[in-house]
């Protein structure tokens, strides 16, 4: 490694460290309520769409297309309306897999008569049986997964963006402190306004391109994270 990228990933450890020193004290700052889109981080979801239909014009008539009833629906249908998400993740997964497989072989060669030169060979060495050579292979694996994972939330989003084809972009996350430990929930997707139900919440298997976060920082979170130098020397070491 360079010396120069050595020195960076220190400089860029110190400042990490510098930030967390001056929290030394102090319960981790919670994130001020604003505008998602205004995160440098966001961008707008672009997805493949239908090609426009134009909507008849109706003379004289009470119903205009694509209305569901007399009076206004309250569900969220613009940028700006709010949503409840509702996730709850009931996931199991057990999965074993063995493998064994073993090869052996065994090769033989030997140069009984070579242009006489078998005759100054001494006589301990058998010109019929000069090369021989065997291999065994033995290769046996075993790999197990299991996994359950259960997580229930309901929080409230907001609809930041509205497709041509009518599909609601919506972005959810919240925050809450207990004893000085930060916890962070956040969830984002696509959903339809036909998905969404009469009190105006959707289920998370509704949501397409669904992103669900659940974690936080704190004193906790800091005791289960490995240093950064503990986990720079385990990208780096071959061993």
């Amino acid at each position: 490694m360079k010396p120069w990228i050595l020195l960076l990933l220190v400089c860029l450890g110190g400042c990490g460290a510098l930030e967390r020193l001056s929290e030394v004290g102090r319960d981790p700052p919670m994130t001020p309520t604003a505008d998602p889109t205004k995160d440098p981080k966001w961008r707008p979801v672009s997805m493949p769409m239908p090609a426009a239909q134009p909507s008849p014009n109706e003379a004289n008539a009470l119903w205009r297309s694509g209305s569901r009833a007399f009076f206004k629906d309250q569900r969220a249908a613009q940028v700006g309306d709010i949503v409840t998400v509702l996730v709850n993740m009931n996931d199991a997964a057990n999965l074993k897999n063995v493998t064994s497989a073993t090869r052996a072989s065994t090769e033989s060669g030997g140069i009984p008569n070579f242009f006489g030169l078998e005759a100054i060979v001494p006589k301990a060495v058998n010109p019929a049986s000069l090369v021989s050579a065997s291999s065994t292979n033995t290769n046996i694996g075993t790999g197990q997964i299991q996994r359950n994972e259960a997580v229930t939330l309901r929080l409230a989003g907001i609809v930041t963006q509205v497709l041509p084809n009518g599909n609601l972009v919506v972005a959810a996350s919240q925050e809450f402190m207990v004893n000085a430990e930060l916890r962070e929930l956040r969830v984002t997707g696509v959903i339809r306004p036909q998905d969404i139900a009469s009190d105006n919440t959707v289920l998370h298997d509704r949501m397409a391109e669904a992103r669900i976060a659940y974690g936080g920082k704190g004193q906790l979170t800091d005791l289960q994270r490995e240093r950064w130098g503990q986990q720079m020397m385990d990208i780096l070491m071959p061993f």
